[in-house]
This record gives structure tokens, C-alpha cells and sequence, in this order.
């Protein structure tokens, strides 16, 4: 018990019993591995339980659950299961269960063993300790996942019960379609309330029908009026578009056209004719002797105003100085 005591410590202080460590156990596993003696009531307490609960896949891995070879045996179980592919010949368990009989601290000591405990805790398929009755504690215990106190309730912690899950997924079941059938309903009668507010079809296209009808009936009429008055106004009009009066007209207006043409032409020839008068009278102005002419008499125009102003222009410059000096003196 001491070195029992005193390995359970070591182990904790390693901490291999942390409850932050367990993992939860699959809900519904397809394969449960049981490592246990292949023979005895466990493996048949483990499979009748199953049976009775939930049908499963089940795998044996048959270890000697006391002696010397105990613990060698549990941990290549362990280990061996864990090294099963999941797409491989043989499927891979989702649980694990380590199982045995009750007995003495002896007949259990196995499961105490170091190399046991580590193994467990490195497998990362959970595991459920079903080691002895539920008055013996072994430290495999303390490391798996779960402890169930017998084999079989390891075996109904592993799976849950088939007919009640059956039965509550019946409920689930009923309960959607009583539910869908209310929905149903109550959308049935929201429908219906709002068709009848609304007004019928019928109802809605009566206005648009009578104005169709009262369109047609006018129709006719209108048709007939419109004819008439076409046709006394085309009886107005034929008289004047005989082809008679076309061509007279026509005659007409080509002599008017004609007429104008001439009359255009002889005024266009009399305006250059009058041009080229006024430009042969301004074209006598302009030679070069009657521009000198012009010239020497403007020269002879301007020289004596220029011979009168020089003498005021020097006078005004000289009164501008004598300011200029008496402001700057003073």
C-alpha cells in the first residue's frame, strides 16, 4: 500500500490525473475495443450489456488480467489499438475498455503498474477503466477518461440505451411534424384571411370590361361618322385637283418663273453697269498727279499754322520753367 501510495504521487505530481486531461467519450462509437480476459463472466457481462443497449462493433484484444505478464500484455493492447489505421483492414476502435474481475490488491496489481498508467494516458482513443467491483480503486483509475465501478456499466457508459434513442428520435420526429402541421395550418389561415379582403377578379375587371363595351358600341358609329366627313371633304377638294387646273396652274406659275428670271437678269446687268460708272468717276480722282495736287495744297495749309505756333510753343515752355523755379525756391 505504501508503494502504491507513493507511485500514485509521483504520477499525479506528473500530472496524469488532471481532470483537464480526460476527454469526453463518443456519444455513439461504431468499435469498441475491450482489452480483458477472453475468457470468463466480464467479456460476457461487456457483450450481453451491449447486446441488450445498443448493438456494436466489438473488438478483443484477450490479455492475461493478473500475474507477471499482466501489465506487458495490457500495454501492448493499449498500444496496439491505437496503432490501428482508421481505413485499414481491421477499423479502428472509437473506445476503449480495460476490463476485469474483482480480487485481492494482488490479483489487481497489474493495473498499478507504471507502464500501465503511462499507456493510458498516451492513447488518444479514450479509455473507460472497468477494474474490479466498485469498492477496489487501482491507478488506472485515475488516468483513464472514465472509471465505471463494474464491467457492466463501463459497457452502459460506452453506449446509450438503442430503444430509448429510437424512442426520442420518434419524439424529435412527431414533434416536427405536429409542429409543421400547426405552422401549416396557421399559415392556411392567414391565406385565407387575406383572400378574403381582397376583391375578386370578376370585380376588378367589370369597370374595365363596360368601358370596352361601351368603346365598342361607339365604334361603329364613329367609323361611319368619320367616313362621311372624309369623304365631303375629298368631295370639296376633287374639283380643284383636276388635271386640267394642274396643268394650268402649272403653265402658270413656269411663265411667272420665267418672267422673273429675265427681270432678275437685266437688273443684275444694270447694277453693274452703274457700278462700274461711280468706279471709273472715283478711279479719275485718284491718279498720281491729282493726289500731289492734293498734297501740295494740305503742305501749303500747314506751313504757316506750324511758322504761328512755334513762337507760342517756346513762349509756354519758357512760363512753365519760371513756375517750376519759383515753387522750388520758395
Amino acid at each position: 500500500m505504501a508503494l502504491l501510495e507513493d507511485r500514485r504521487k509521483k504520477l499525479a505530481a506528473e500530472g496524469l490525473f488532471a481532470k483537464e486531461r480526460k476527454r469526453p467519450l463518443p456519444y455513439l462509437p461504431r468499435v469498441i475495443g475491450v482489452v480483458t480476459s477472453p475468457t470468463g463472466a466480464v467479456i460476457r457481462d461487456i457483450l450481453h450489456r451491449l447486446e441488450d443497449r445498443f448493438p456494436s462493433h466489438v473488438i478483443v484484444w484477450p490479455v492475461r488480467v493478473q500475474g507477471d505478464t499482466c501489465a506487458p500484455e495490457v500495454v501492448a493492447a493499449i498500444e496496439g489499438f491505437n496503432r490501428f489505421r482508421p481505413d485499414g483492414p481491421i477499423p479502428r476502435p472509437d473506445l476503449l475498455i480495460v476490463a476485469r474481475g474483482g480480487g485481492s490488491i494482488e490479483d489487481l496489481w497489474g493495473f498499478n503498474e507504471e507502464s500501465v498508467v503511462r499507456a493510458v494516458a498516451a492513447s488518444t482513443i479514450p479509455v473507460i477503466s472497468a477494474v474490479g467491483h466498485e469498492t477496489d480503486t487501482t491507478l488506472i483509475d485515475y488516468v483513464s477518461d472514465m472509471r465505471a465501478p463494474t464491467p457492466t456499466a463501463a459497457a452502459e457508459a460506452a453506449v446509450p440505451v438503442r430503444a430509448e434513442l429510437i424512442a426520442y428520435v420518434d419524439d424529435l420526429g412527431q414533434r416536427i411534424r405536429n409542429s409543421t402541421r400547426r405552422q401549416l395550418s396557421n399559415d392556411r389561415d392567414r391565406l385565407r384571411a387575406a383572400a378574403a379582403s381582397l376583391p375578386r377578379p370578376l370585380d376588378l375587371l367589370a369597370t374595365a370590361r363596360q368601358r370596352v363595351d361601351h368603346a365598342a358600341s361607339n365604334l361603329g358609329s364613329a367609323l361611319r361618322n368619320s367616313v362621311h366627313l372624309k369623304r365631303g371633304s375629298f368631295s370639296r377638294t376633287a374639283p380643284r385637283l383636276a388635271v386640267r387646273l394642274l396643268a394650268h396652274r402649272t403653265e402658270q406659275l413656269h411663265t411667272r418663273l420665267a418672267e422673273l428670271g429675265r427681270r432678275s437678269t437685266a437688273g443684275m446687268a444694270l447694277g453693274i453697269e452703274r457700278r462700274r460708272v461711280r468706279l471709273q468717276a472715283t478711279a479719275v480722282k485718284v491718279t498720281p498727279a491729282a493726289l500731289q495736287t492734293e498734297l501740295r495744297l494740305a503742305r501749303n495749309q500747314l506751313t504757316p499754322l506750324a511758322q504761328r505756333l512755334a513762337p507760342s510753343f517756346a513762349r509756354l515752355v519758357t512760363a512753365v520753367r519760371s513756375a517750376s523755379s519759383r515753387s522750388t525756391s520758395c
